[in-house]
């Protein structure tokens, strides 16, 4: 497996490209949530350049790192990472909110490299945590990682999934 690796002055001037194509995308799409995919650009930056262990050729791999968008209404910053990535062409990215695109305002897995379908709140930490079990119980190496929104931390499933992850001794970092 890989995992593509760039200094921390690179990662920062990434960012910086990426936080330009961000803007680029949500201004053509005329639709988006521009603070929401700013605030988690750089998080999704570091974790899909340094930390994840999924590329575009390994993502079908059953060893490979998952990551989970509970955050679904910031998908734009997943999108521009994972074109970035080469998980697809950049010019999807000019398809967002475009009739009969993939590219819609949540994520989808009709888009490549996306792990699962998120956008209602509180929905994502529950199926991460029933990946890392799966894992755990198959012994498998992957991790899982989901970013949350602060808007979906008053949702029953969130909190549920947070008791099951520390029952059964799932591991948080």
């Amino acid at each position: 497996m890989e995992t593509a690796a760039f200094s921390d002055c690179e990662l920062e001037l990434k960012s910086v490209r990426l936080r330009r194509k961000l803007l680029e995308a949500v201004f053509h799409a005329g639709a988006g949530h521009t603070g929401g995919g700013l605030s988690c650009l750089d998080i999704l930056n570091v974790l899909y350049n340094r930390i994840l262990n999924v590329s575009p050729k390994t993502f079908s791999h059953p060893h490979r790192d998952r990551y989970v968008q509970s955050k679904g209404h910031s998908v734009e910053a997943l999108y521009v990472v994972l074109a970035d990535r080469g998980f697809f062409l950049e010019a999807g990215l000019q398809t967002i909110c475009r009739y009969q695109s993939h590219f819609t305002g949540h994520p989808t897995r009709h888009v490549p490299g996306v792990e699962m379908n998120t956008g209602a709140l509180g929905h994502g930490l529950p199926i991460s945590t029933g990946m890392a079990l799966a894992g755990k119980m198959d012994g498998a190496p992957y991790r899982v990682v989901t970013l949350l929104g602060d808007g979906e931390l008053a949702e029953g499933s969130k909190w549920e999934a947070a008791m099951t992850a520390a029952h059964y001794g799932l591991e948080a970092v």
